[in-house]
């Protein structure tokens, strides 16, 4: 992709206010020269999470994530940090800039862009015939019939394909795009015979987009019972992946903010009957159970997820490894029980079925006490053998909660209901423990894909941590003398993270929040952090040497403590002398500083 030019990557972050795009996942207010709020990346109650308007920069003090304005736009919406970029010039009216790139590498952006072109036409094509054919006369008649009124299906663009074979592969052809163009985004494919036909035909459209509204596939649902499959989607491009996609999300995304979480449903239908309902936070997964892509894609928004889909047998596997995946990623899954049978378009076309639907969305249960319920429902606990199944069926379940008061509330109910030890019932967790997921949680970092970093929260620190962090935001606030003590500190002096911190602050003395590191997660909080502390808290060299004499104390002791396990003792005693005068010298700052 080609490099956004640093002109343009200057005037986006001038554009930008990073308090009007932070308000839109968090309540703000103003405390002095600070934005404080609750943290829009994990629960809490009391506001830990300050944002600093001059310098663009947030940081949660509870959870530890921070970053600037760009960072924010990649966590939330999930995105790499061109797209974090080209997020906020378009909102901020910034016309971007790009620099000379490889030719092959301009080549295959042009031709992304191209294709992504491709399938808004088609979509709006379909959508044309919708409205306009008189072939389209019986498709219209069923949208009616299922309550989904105009203004729904127009904002949704929801269309329908032609009859023919080859209406689009001709159309496209017309337009100048070729037959391997029309394949590689799943609109044309070969037949048996060797020809090339519309893979869509006589089908209700539903275009499937990204949080910016581009389509990226499309879903078809048939008109006749003898047209195979009732619904086919786009086979897997290079644009559309299905597991990850989420239907409706780019209407979905201002609502999700808003309230807080997302109500995810299976089909097409079912997403637009709850829009129009006022359920504007819902978004379909395509199918009868959420995936860990889909999990992680709404972990970027949300923190509460809500799933009104049939959680019988079929989808118990996906959903214990969405659950996993949740876990890991600071996402309340809940689930609404839908009546057998009944699904939310046909409960919202009735009357009262709107408000029936928010009760059960309002009233949902934590996931893993619902798969435990169904369990426990389904099991013979009549005999040992039932019970031993009922238990090694609720175990993973139980196991993918980690170490938390819901799941050992959890495992009393078993217990009870099983007539079993809760011992016995723990010792079985153990040996169910999944691999990976699960877990204590840790809060969402690294926007884009990717397991995220853990980012330690303030309270995690040991007090190294919490010297080095002083020290480096003193340096910040004072440059001048900053620059003295970043020069003298070493490797021996600080924490991993500390290293990398100073080392970002030698080479950015002047201005350490500009252009901070989006490869390195850590990093980026780590700085926001410094530059907001560096405004809020007091600094004065005295302060800066205690501080570094507290960490080359520690270096010293780490010394003294390597030297006694090499048998070294007489480097042990030269080390305990310089630690003895270090210790005076100590004494004597901290009385000064008081």
């Amino acid at each position: 992709m080609a490099l956004i030019s640093e002109q343009s990557l200057e005037r986006v972050k001038g554009a930008a206010d990073i308090v009007e795009v932070i308000s839109a996942h968090t309540d703000l207010r103003r405390q002095g020269s600070r934005w404080v709020g609750l943290c829009p990346f994990h629960e809490e109650r009391t506001p830990s999470f300050s944002v600093d308007a001059q310098e663009k920069l947030y940081h949660c003090f509870g959870c530890g994530v921070g970053g600037d304005t760009i960072k924010f736009v990649e966590e939330k919406e999930g995105v790499g940090f061109a797209e974090a970029v080209e997020l906020l010039a378009d909102r901020y009216g910034v016309e971007l800039e790009r620099e000379r790139e490889d030719p092959k590498a301009e080549a295959r952006r042009q031709q992304r862009r191209r294709l992504g072109d491709l399938l808004d036409r088609v979509a709006a094509f379909y959508a044309h015939i919708l409205w306009d054919a008189e072939e389209a006369a019986r498709a219209r008649e069923y949208l009616a019939g299922r309550g989904l009124g105009e203004e729904t299906l127009r904002a949704f663009g929801v269309g329908y394909a032609p009859s023919a074979w080859d209406t689009v592969l001709k159309r496209g052809q017309m337009a100048g795009f070729s037959v391997e163009e029309l394949r590689a985004v799943g609109l044309a494919q070969r037949g048996r015979s060797g020809g090339e036909y519309d893979r869509f035909r006589e089908r209700i459209m539903f275009p499937i987009r990204d949080r910016r509204g581009r389509t990226q596939g499309f879903g078809g649902r048939a008109m006749r019972s003898d047209q195979g499959a009732k619904y086919v989607n786009t086979a897997e491009t290079d644009f559309f992946h299905k597991s990850r996609m989420l239907y409706g999300v780019d209407l979905a995304k201002e609502a999700i903010a808003k309230s807080a979480r997302a109500v995810v449903v299976e089909g097409y239908t079912d997403v637009l009957a709850l829009h129009q309902a006022g359920v504007a936070e819902a978004v379909g997964v395509m199918g009868t159970a959420i995936t860990e892509e889909q999990v992680a894609a709404l972990s970027g928004m949300v923190d509460e997820v809500v799933l009104a889909l049939d959680a019988d047998a079929a989808g118990q596997e996906a959903m214990l490894r969405a659950q996993r995946v949740a876990a890991g990623r600071k996402v309340r899954l809940r689930v609404a029980a839908m009546p057998a049978g009944e699904d939310p378009a046909d409960m919202v076309a009735e009357e009262g079925g709107a408000e029936r639907f928010r009760e059960l969305v309002e009233g949902a249960v934590d996931l893993p006490a619902f798969q435990v319920e169904l369990a426990l429902e389904r099991a013979d606990v009549s005999s040992p053998s039932g019970r031993d199944r009922a238990l090694e069926e609720v175990a993973p379940i139980l196991a993918g909660m980690g170490e938390t008061a819901s799941r050992d509330d959890l495992v009393g109910r078993v217990a009870g209901r099983l007539d079993l030890e809760p011992a016995l019932v723990m010792g079985r967790l153990t040996a169910a423990r999944p691999s990976s997921g699960g877990g204590s949680a840790e809060p969402r970092s690294g926007g884009g894909g990717g397991d995220p970093a853990p980012v330690r929260a303030s309270g995690q620190l040991t007090s190294r941590e919490r010297r080095e962090r002083a020290l480096l935001a003193m340096c910040v606030a004072l440059p001048d003398e900053g620059a003295e003590y970043l020069a003298r500190l070493s490797e021996e002096h600080l924490s991993p993270l500390g290293v990398r911190a100073a080392a970002w602050l030698r080479k950015h003395p002047d201005d350490p929040a500009s252009n901070l590191p989006h490869d390195d997660d850590e990093l980026a909080g780590l700085i926001a952090e410094l530059v907001i502390l560096a405004h809020d808290e007091p600094a004065s060299t005295e302060a800066m040497e205690l501080n570094f004499l507290l960490l080359e104390q520690r270096r010293i002791e780490s010394q003294i403590a390597a030297a006694g396990e090499a048998d070294d003792y007489e480097r042990r005693a030269t080390l305990s002398r310089e630690r003895a005068t270090l210790v005076e010298r100590i004494a004597r700052t901290e009385r000064v500083t008081g």
